[in-house]
């Protein structure tokens, strides 16, 4: 049999990558839009099937899944989809706590003035949608938009590439939390009125009021996954 061209095996190369990173983000999307049971059980094939990825590329895909901690492959059984529990929430919080606590000093710091003024700005106008509007569609967007933007702010603050690598494993924990649990208008307002105590504590570069609050927000925040899960 002839030898395939090495530009040939570049490509093909090149392909499955493209495909296994397919599959990889169109997992994460099916799985936030909550169309995996949480706890189930399902084959390569099922999967190939609902992703619309062939199973070899799907196999790279599962590979990183299960070392980010999404998924448990079992070879004679399936994949098992990740069921958000409060083992979850305490892992999660307190990563987000080790890695933020270190970084708001760093970020209450350098924060630009005019960065703390419209995240302060937009803060206060989705805290009165919210009361006026209620939590829908839109305001949950702009509540998820301000939620990443600070926190991610904050741990880039750090200019630390493994940091951002390992934080941003994590925010896909995050998130299958927040998809899990029952958001309402009220407990969104107090999660965005803890973010502007944070935001306040940056402007006056109080950096220990800027822990306190941090802290104070993420006990509150495991507080109300802890009574939605």
């Amino acid at each position: 049999m002839a030898k395939k061209h090495p530009r040939a095996q570049t490509q093909e190369k090149g392909k499955g990558k493209r495909l296994s990173d397919r599959a990889y983000s169109r997992f994460l999307d099916l799985m936030f839009q909550k169309r995996f049971a949480s706890g189930a059980v399902l084959s390569q094939r099922e999967l190939s099937e609902m992703i619309g990825v062939p199973v070899t590329p799907l196999r790279d895909a599962l590979q990183v899944l299960e070392s980010e901690g999404l998924i448990t492959i079992h070879p004679r059984t399936g994949i098992e989809i990740i069921e958000p529990g409060l083992q979850l929430v305490r892992s999660t919080y307190q990563f987000r706590s080790i890695i933020e606590s270190a970084a708001i000093e760093v970020y209450c710091e350098v924060a630009n003035e005019s960065e703390l003024i419209e995240l302060e700005r937009r803060h206060r106008e989705a805290i009165e949608l919210m009361r006026t509007v209620g939590y829908n569609d839109s305001t949950s967007a702009e509540f998820d938009q301000l939620d990443n933007l600070l926190h991610h702010s904050i741990v880039r603050s750090l200019a630390n590439p493994l940091v951002e690598s390992a934080y941003k494993r994590i925010h896909n924990h995050l998130r299958m939390l927040r998809v899990s649990g029952k958001w309402t208008a009220a407990s969104a307002s107090r999660s965005l009125e803890e973010h502007l105590g944070i935001i306040l504590a940056c402007k006056a570069r109080d950096t220990q009021a800027a822990v306190r609050a941090l802290r104070a927000h993420f006990n509150s925040a495991v507080g109300r996954l802890f009574g939605v899960l």
